[in-house]
């Protein structure tokens, strides 16, 4: 894509590939990098670097051969057992031990974009199905997950669409398709939303899985848009799909995602959305443009979004090397809920605020509170003493362990030479600096 705003990044002088970006780039579309890491992708160059997360191969600690075997038993446990709290532990044993962190985080993308509550749905194992969509659509063509999520069966519960039928239309799906998930307010009519209702009726669930009945769909001439005639959901979700609003705001989404606030003006959306446009609404396409370009690697994109709770307790857990003991995901689970993201429970249609609203005066307390308890190995049952890799020893009370856990480190704040190792790490995880990535 020919693009001022997302011009290909170019080391400089003032901007060069450097720790600092290679930390940057492994703490917005990974969850952290060891230093190890880090290092080597600093030698090999920032090319080579993206293409790894690209292709799910950044990684090379914590890696296990067992890992999706492993990773089912965990999730069918959870699912047979009617344990929740189970589930959240299995996405987060994905999260910090997957070879593919960048499929990941699209999939925690799209559990926000595509907020569906356990809390309503009251099965597991919908909540799981819909869990591995998004991770099986991380970065496809974003209509691929359209058509799906439509019929997905934890969304037709969670929105009522499973009762949505001619005789009876149920605007809930219809409303949400288009505010929160494709266009976006402003840029439909409520004549719209009622019409789109009887295009989406006739899907109900059996046995776990969407099924579709005729006799219970408006095969009525429908006005959507502008567009009159015979709709059903493939029709519907492809109108929608071709509007320059929904391509625009998956532009915005994504760069909410990676970029900072206020990083990406409205020019560099519009051009965005114009490539998605161009390219199918790839996914794929809009995360390697992204982080292959100058903004991206920008000293204004820096350390300039606050980290989710997942991102903040993941990345420390990995960028310390804490995985050949780690910690217990089910403990992790809920730290991740006092700090503000239930996973598989998002507070309403709209998934979680995000951005600054992360941070109050109760979660900035309990971000310090959780450092404490990783440093003295309160995240493990039972609790034991950590035992810091030698390669963390090595990086000791120093400007180098703030480079590896900090985006943009303060200098001055650089050395508390009275403090012991574990005490260092508690300090610094407790800055402000370390709440941002």
């Amino acid at each position: 894509m020919t693009s001022k705003r997302w011009q290909r990044y170019t080391p400089t002088t003032d901007e060069p590939w450097n720790l600092s970006r290679a930390n940057h780039l492994h703490r917005r579309a990974s969850f952290g990098a060891t230093w190890g890491e880090l290092q080597r992708d600093v030698d090999d160059g920032w090319e080579a670097s993206v293409g790894r997360l690209l292709t799910g191969t950044s990684r090379q600690y914590g890696q296990r051969e067992d890992f999706e075997s492993i990773s089912r038993i965990i999730g069918e446990s959870a699912v047979a057992g009617g344990d929740a709290s189970r589930l959240k532990a299995w996405w987060l044993f994905r999260i910090l031990f997957t070879p593919d962190p960048l499929q990941e985080k699209l999939a925690l993308l799209w559990h926000d974009h595509f907020a569906t509550s356990n809390r309503k749905v009251q099965n597991l194992r919908l909540m799981q199905q819909q869990n591995e969509l998004f991770r099986s659509r991380a970065s496809a063509k974003f209509g691929h997950l359209l058509h799906e999520i439509v019929k997905d069966p934890a969304m037709l519960v969670w929105l009522d669409a499973g009762l949505n039928q001619k005789s009876q239309p149920n605007e809930n799906l219809s409303r949400e398709l288009m505010e929160l998930f494709t266009l976006g307010v402003g840029n439909y009519a409520e004549s719209d939303v009622q019409e789109a209702a009887r295009a989406l009726t006739g899907w109900r669930i059996r046995n776990m899985k969407a099924e579709y009945n005729m006799e219970r769909h408006d095969q009525g001439e429908l006005a959507i848009l502008g567009v009159v005639g015979a709709f059903d959901s493939e029709k519907l979700c492809d109108l929608l799909l071709g509007q320059d609003a929904t391509s625009r705001r998956l532009a915005g989404t994504l760069c909410d995602l990676f970029m900072g606030e206020d990083v990406a003006d409205a020019e560099a959306i519009d051009e965005l959305s114009l490539g998605l446009k161009r390219n199918d609404l790839s996914i794929q396409w809009a995360v390697e443009t992204i982080l292959c370009s100058q903004l991206f690697f920008s000293d204004a994109n820096i350390g300039s979004r606050v980290s989710s709770p997942v991102e903040f307790t993941a990345t420390a857990i990995r960028s310390l090397e804490m995985l050949d003991n780690p910690p217990s995901t089910l403990v992790l689970a809920e730290w991740c809920s006092r700090l503000g993201q239930d996973l598989f429970y998002p507070p309403n249609v709209s998934g979680w605020n995000g951005g600054r609203a992360w941070l109050t005066s109760r979660t900035v307390v309990g971000r310090s509170n959780f450092a404490a308890a990783m440093v003295t190995g309160q995240l493990r049952v039972p609790s034991t003493t950590v035992e810091w890799s030698p390669s963390v020893e090595k990086l000791g009370r120093a400007e180098q362990l703030q480079k590896l856990l900090l985006s943009n480190p303060n200098r001055q704040r650089s050395k508390v030479e009275a403090m012991k190792l574990s005490e260092f790490i508690a300090h610094t995880l407790s800055l402000p600096e370390a709440f941002v990535c």
